[in-house]
């Protein structure tokens, strides 16, 4: 399972992705309760986010890093945070996030067969 399946099944299920033509992860937009929603599903799950990116009617409005704020991407008071700022800056604004899923979680989904190799006498 890649990164994109992961959040696809997992985080933006049940969400409706404002950008059709999304092809990668931090293309997603979603709307103010969609992405509330989702917020909620990073924390629990342990997903780092990177940078919240938001638009006002196709032009981007804002955009606030974990860097910004002086947290690591998995601390999720940073990004809850930026999300209560965006939203009362501006009302109607779509929002896209650029995601760090953990490697112990993916490996966790994509587990190594092992397997024994007997030769033949």
């Amino acid at each position: 399972m890649t990164q994109l399946e992961f959040l696809q099944t997992e985080i933006f299920k049940e969400l409706t992705n404002l950008n059709k033509k999304a092809t990668v992860a931090k293309e997603y937009k979603f709307a103010e309760a969609d992405f509330a929603t989702l917020l909620e599903r990073a924390e629990y799950n342990g997903l780092g986010i990177y940078s919240i990116t938001t638009w006002l009617k196709r032009t981007t409005f804002g955009t606030i890093t974990h860097e910004d704020q002086s947290k690591k991407a998995t601390d999720a008071r940073w990004y809850n945070r930026a999300f209560i700022t965006m939203k009362m800056r501006q009302e109607g604004l779509s929002y896209a996030a650029d995601f760090k899923v953990p490697a112990k979680l993916m490996a966790r989904l994509n587990p190594v067969v092992r397997t024994r190799y007997s030769e033949e006498e």
